[in-house]
């Protein structure tokens, strides 16, 4: 809020040039912010991906953890009124590929009742497909 308000004194007084470089920062902050949840989202997605893809198999609140990170991401992604996407698909993919050791480090702590190290459980599931079948919800969403 404070600046917003800066932005206006700037605007008031005719510093363009000020205001434009505070614009360029609350913008920049938007989209980390954006990122962060994105991130967030990212991981509970994977996390779920991963303990299907590895227990071949989708409980009820498994599913809806996944539609519920798919809409959180969509709807965060989206651009309100103007239509169109803050990050494109191969940021997208990108963010979840970073999330992915995180996304399998709690994934580790919760498939087959925490039985399996991160290590052990990585090597009983398909990376590559799980990120393809997180991006492919992601298109849908």
């Amino acid at each position: 809020m404070e600046e917003l308000l800066e932005l206006k004194q700037l605007l008031q007084a005719g510093k363009v040039d000020q205001a434009l470089l505070l614009v360029d920062e609350l913008e920049e902050m938007s989209l980390s912010d954006k990122i962060n949840k994105i991130d967030s989202y990212g991981v509970i997605l994977l996390i779920h991906l991963i303990k299907q893809n590895a227990e071949s198999r989708l409980t009820r609140s498994w599913e809806v953890s996944i539609e519920s990170a798919v809409r959180e991401i969509h709807k965060t992604n989206k651009y309100r009124k103007a239509g169109g996407y803050f990050l494109s698909e191969t940021q997208l993919l990108e963010i979840l590929e970073d999330g992915y050791q995180v996304a399998m480090k709690k994934a580790a702590l919760e498939a087959f009742e925490g039985r399996y190290e991160t290590d052990e459980l990585a090597v009983m599931v398909d990376k590559p497909g799980i990120l393809s079948q997180a991006m492919e919800l992601l298109r849908k969403g």
